[in-house]
């Protein structure tokens, strides 16, 4: 499997709720907040629905909620992508 990139991460992040207009998500994220790019715990909720359907990595519920930056969710996926 190939590895998720933050490209990948921020088109997941449009389709799963969308940009906020006062957010860049082209600027650096990588370490920002969700919460302070806009996306609550629902939206992170739906993102890693995303992540199991498109990549097929599973981010239970509970994991989700401890995820609280993109590099959090890169890591977290691509360390378990590795495993398969």
């Amino acid at each position: 499997m190939k590895e998720l990139t933050l490209d990948d991460l921020r088109h997941l992040m449009r389709i799963s709720a969308g940009e906020d207009e006062s957010t860049d998500l082209d600027g650096d994220i990588i370490d920002a907040g969700f919460r302070d790019l806009g996306y609550d715990s629902l939206a992170v909720l739906e993102l890693a629905s995303r992540l199991e359907r498109d990549w097929g990595v599973v981010v239970p519920d509970e994991v989700a909620a401890t995820l609280e930056t993109p590099r959090a969710v890169l890591d977290y996926v691509n360390e378990r992508a590795a495993v398969k």
